[in-house]
This record gives C-alpha cells, structure tokens and sequence, in this order.
C-alpha cells in the first residue's frame, strides 16, 4: 500500500509508535467542515445544520460530520455557508492569529481552505492576498473566495519571486502551506502515494527553501509567518525551519501553547536543529482525529508599524470616478442599503471594489482585484454573483426566501433554484437577493409575476 522506503523510514523514526500509525493509515479518514463567520454565527448554524456535528479542538469554527453525511451537495455549500476542510488543515491558519485590519498574505493558497479561514477571522477589514502559482488552482480558488462571500480579498496567479518584487515589507502575517512531498495524505489522496520517492522528498525541501526566501521579504518588521506542510518528512518540517532560521537570523520561533493532541517538533530527526525547533508542533493521525500535519510560527524581530499602503502606480486597469460608475450606483441606489462605496477598478467592462489602501496590481497575474460587483453594460448594470454571496438579506432593498422554518425543512425549492428554475411571485419588480435559511445564494429579478433565476449557469446543479 505504502512505498517500502517510506515505511523503513518511519519505522526508523516512530520505533515502537509505529504499528499505531501503520494501522490508523488504514482506516476510514476524518471528515471535516469549518463554518464560515462572515455568512452564519456558530451557535446559530449548529441549531439549524441539516447534519450532525461534533468539534475539532482546535478551531473554533471547525466540525467533524459523519462520512455518510454529504454537505458538499447541499445548498446551504453552495452558499458559502461552509467550506469542506481536511480537519488537520485547519490549523496553521488558527495559528496565524489573523485580525481585522492587517495585511495578510496568503502565498500558496489553492483551493482555498485557509485563505477562506483567514478571510473569516479578518471580519472584512484589512487586505488578503491569495496566491497561487498554478493557473488551474488558481481559478478553483477564485471561485472559493466567491462562494464564500469575502470582499477585501486580491486573488494572484503569480510566482512568490514576483510578489516579493512588489510587496517588499507589506504584510503583517504571511502564510506559506508550502507544496510538499503529501505523505500526511496518503489515505486521501494515493496519487501522492504514487508520486513519492527520496528524491523527491528532497526536491520538495528545495522549492520550500525558495518560496520562504521571497516570504521572508514580504514580512514586515514585527510581523508573523506561520510555515506548514502535510507530510511527515523532516527535510521538510523541522530541517527547512531550521535551515532558514539559519539564513535569516532576525526570525524565531514563537512558542505558542497548543492542545494536548499536539505533538513538539523532533530535534533528533534533522542534522542541525534551529533553537527552540520543538516548539514546531506536528499532528499525527494515530493521536488526533485528522491527517498528518506540521506547522511552525515564527516571528521577524522588530515592531509592526503602520504602514497604509505602497505608492500607488497609475495602472492599465484604471480606477473608475463615480461619475463612470452611474450605472452601478443607480443599482446600489434602488437595490441596495446603506452602500459605502469606495475605490472601483475596471477589468474592462468588470467593474470590481478594490480593498482600502490596496497598492498597484499593474504588472502582476490578477484573476480577482477585489468584489467583483458586476458588468457595466450599455446604458444598465448587472450584478455579479460574488456581490449577492457578499451580501446579506438586511443589506438589500429587495430579497426572497426559499426555504424557511426551524423543523422538517423542506430544501426542494433550493434545489430547484440551483438548477435555474424559476418561480411565481407577486411583488415589487425589481433585483431581489434569493436566500435559504437566511444566506445569499444568488439574484433573482422579478418582472411579470416571474422570479427570473440568474445564478450562473456554469455553476447549475441537478442534485435531485
């Protein structure tokens, strides 16, 4: 089942640990989901879930379900309610400590899961940056950040060199789940079973090597970056901390209380141990219910300072004046409550809400510059879907509920709104946001007695 060199190597490194690991990697994996705080309260989510729920100890917000549970094909998924989160991985951003109003980065994002729960803690304030290198994963994330409803976030396709040419000392947190060898995978995913070797274990401490180079200049003086990966190998953990505490003496390891399922770092497994290296914190699946995992907060020395942005360059992509935004503030006006506004950038006819103090994208992949609010077409506006999910029912003029009450629910009527029916409805005309149980799923326009269904038709399911 497992690589023969892999299981020598963590017999060597377990010694009579072993057999509870080997056995545990045979068994039924844990399955988890985080409950997204920018569209539900815990408390009130957990009252009304349509499946059971127990906590993960170590995120508030995150929940084990039971693997007969399908909460991917659910509406209340498609609405953002909740991201589906291998429940170990739910970690390192916990310990990013993220808070409304810094600067975070985000350098090796796809698909989302972290920089979703980055997002969450930041409370909509603040600028978040998601990068991902490859283009494929790139949009997948994009289209998490969507679906989860965030609008301070600036999604990149870009090379973490890139970046650091242009976020010199921007962040205050900087995240790196770095790309790795996967062996904390192995019962998810047998590809990464399939694809591992000693080489390339050390291939993978290479590239980590590398992409914390360029994290280390984009960290502001005071400032966090929490290091994790999904594999047991100490090349990779406690060996790449290591080695960069080395090239970067104005970092350390920050020693955190953790829970008791926690496990320290290993000095004895690496040549060289960094200071405090067990203070690093791994998560074995034969001691807590989730998959392999390894993570390390590390601070750079100096004071967080307040730095508002960097110089703004004039760009391609211009910032729009009000006055070319008439037909998106006439919307906001009819449909909207209590709209704020602020800077807005034009990706051609896509008109988009940059995050305040948000520096020049000019030059960089940009799949996402901010909320995408929709498209200005000729002599009207139409609304985005990543604006309905942002939204909530008392932030608009208009909105419809499909599914209501507090027992025996009847979701039919989401269902059939996801596979883009329509329904009959006597009331104002007019953009109405569509809900269920409470939270945005998308627009509806309603003219003629007919709700007209607009959620995207690359994104239409027929789950019945």
């Amino acid at each position: 089942m497992f690589p023969e060199k892999f299981i020598i190597r963590m017999q060597e490194m377990l010694g009579e640990e072993y057999e509870a690991f080997y056995e545990t990697l045979r068994e039924e994996r844990h399955q988890g989901l985080r409950i997204n705080t920018l569209k539900a309260e815990t408390e009130g989510f957990l009252k009304k879930a349509p499946f059971s729920l127990s906590p993960v100890p170590w995120t508030e917000t995150g929940f084990y379900y039971e693997g007969t549970a399908q909460p991917g094909r659910h509406p209340l998924h498609e609405a953002g309610v909740y991201y589906i989160q291998e429940p170990s991985a739910m970690a390192p951003a916990a310990f990013a400590d993220a808070r409304p109003g810094e600067r975070i980065l985000d350098l090796c994002a796809a698909p989302g899961g972290k920089s979703t729960q980055l997002a969450a803690a930041m409370k909509g304030q603040g600028i978040l940056v998601c990068n991902e290198i490859h283009p494929a994963r790139a949009r997948i994330l994009s289209e998490n950040i969507e679906r989860m409803g965030i609008r301070n976030a600036v999604v990149t396709n870009e090379t973490p060199e890139r970046l650091a040419e242009r976020f010199a000392g921007f962040f205050d947190k900087v995240l790196v789940d770095a790309p790795c060898s996967g062996e904390g995978m192995f019962r998810k995913n047998e590809e990464a079973c399939g694809e591992w070797s000693p080489e390339n274990v050390e291939l993978c401490a290479e590239r980590q090597d590398t992409i914390l180079d360029s994290a280390a200049q984009m960290l502001q003086n005071g400032g966090r970056l929490v290091y994790s990966t999904c594999t047991f190998a100490p090349q990779e953990n406690e060996g790449t901390i290591s080695r960069f505490l080395k090239r970067y003496p104005a970092f350390s390891i920050v020693k955190l209380g953790k829970p008791e399922c926690f496990s320290p770092g290993r000095p004895d497994w690496i040549p060289e141990p960094a200071p405090g290296i067990e203070s690093t914190m791994r998560l074995w699946p034969h001691k807590l219910k989730g998959e392999g995992h390894f993570l390390a907060v590390l601070r750079k020395e100096g004071t967080l300072s307040d730095i508002s942005s960097l110089p703004l360059r004039k760009d391609g992509n211009r910032r729009a004046s009000e006055k070319e935004c008439g037909e998106f503030l006439t919307f906001a006006s009819q449909s909207l409550k209590g709209w704020q506004g602020g800077n807005y950038l034009f990706f051609g006819e896509q008109l988009y809400l940059l995050p305040p103090g948000m520096p020049s994208l000019k030059g960089l992949k940009v799949l996402r510059p901010g909320l995408h609010l929709g498209t200005m077409k000729k002599n009207r506006f139409e609304p985005s879907h990543a604006l309905a999910l942002a939204l909530k029912p008392d932030e608009v003029c208009l909105s419809a509920e499909l599914v209501s009450g507090e027992e025996n629910k009847d979701y039919g009527p989401a269902f059939a709104w996801l596979n883009g029916e329509t329904f009959p409805l006597t009331g104002e005309k007019g953009w109405y946001l569509i809900t269920v149980d409470g939270y945005s799923i998308g627009w509806g326009k309603l003219a003629g007695g007919i709700m007209k269904n607009h959620y995207p038709k690359g994104l239409r399911k027929n789950w019945r």
